[in-house]
């Protein structure tokens, strides 16, 4: 397995893979209008893993300066249980401390078990915070 920078060539096989992986179809979450963000915006924290030159697995993170976070960590239903995820965690953590970043925060949805326990045993924990969040698409 490779963790490379994510390329342009890579966007139909992305958006594939989150297709198939994540099931929010919010407006604000559409794959290609989050990897045009993304490119705008810290493209150097936008990674992927292939295997034999195949797309499995992704991870998106961002850094503000104070915090950094994690995103769209994805990885191909017939390829886990491989250590990818916990690859691609660890790669963009490596990335982020290199910025300077001190704390790292994701979200994952409370019904989601399984990432959570995923979360948990890379050491991330609940931290007493509540996550807000307001859509502003069309303001």
């Amino acid at each position: 397995m490779n963790i490379r920078l994510f390329q342009q060539s890579d966007t139909e096989s992305v958006i594939a893979l989150w297709k198939q992986v994540f099931s929010d179809k919010q407006p604000h979450n559409n794959p290609a209008l989050v990897i045009n963000q993304k490119l705008a915006t810290q493209p150097e924290l936008f990674f992927v893993a292939e295997i034999d030159s195949v797309i499995v697995g992704t991870i998106m993170a961002g850094y503000d300066g104070h915090r950094g976070w994690l995103y769209t960590v994805a990885v191909n239903p017939q390829y886990r249980r491989r250590s990818i995820g916990t690859k691609l965690v660890q790669h963009a953590e490596k990335a982020l401390t290199a910025m300077g970043c001190l704390k790292i925060n994701l979200q994952v949805r409370a019904s989601n078990a399984e990432v959570v326990e995923f979360y948990q045993k890379l050491g991330y924990q609940t931290d007493g915070n509540i996550s807000m969040g307001k859509v502003v698409i069309g303001v």
